[in-house]
């Protein structure tokens, strides 16, 4: 679920923030959330932002869409049930053919940065199976959100 519009000094650059409740099957042995669990909180919201620039629409109809190169994560803070994790995307560093996305896990039982992350998103032609350039549409969409002069 999208976040409200209510950004807690965490998140302060994020333009993108989705909520989510901590679920109990997302523990392990040792009493917390797993950390494989991050990388999907970082999914989500990386979905949530490529709604945002229409990239997934862009993908749908032109069939050149984003495509994840590589990821990493700082684990910060450990989670467990019960609690609601708000994460953040924003975008850095954009390359003719790809950009960096950064995002940010914050546990609201705890008041603090749960997790850090990066993903290098690479444009991709699905029908031509190749890398290829960043539409021009996306790269305005996406100063658009980051409130990046044009």
């Amino acid at each position: 679920m999208i976040a409200d519009n209510t950004k807690n000094s965490f998140l302060t650059n994020f333009p993108v923030i989705i909520e989510v409740p901590v679920a109990w099957g997302e523990m392990d042995a040792f009493g917390h959330v797993n950390n494989i669990v991050y990388f999907r909180y970082f999914e989500s919201a990386r979905i949530a932002y490529f709604e945002k620039i229409e990239f997934i629409k862009f993908k749908e109809n032109i069939g050149v869409g984003p495509i994840l190169s590589k990821t990493s994560c700082r684990f910060k803070k450990a989670l467990s049930f019960p609690d609601i994790v708000q994460i953040g995307a924003h975008s850095t560093d954009i390359e003719e053919d790809r950009f960096l996305m950064h995002y940010r896990v914050v546990s609201k039982k705890h008041n603090c940065v749960a997790a850090d992350g990066d993903g290098m998103i690479v444009c991709f032609d699905y029908r031509k199976n190749q890398k290829t350039s960043l539409p021009a549409e996306i790269v305005e969409n996406i100063k658009r959100i980051e409130n990046k002069n044009t």
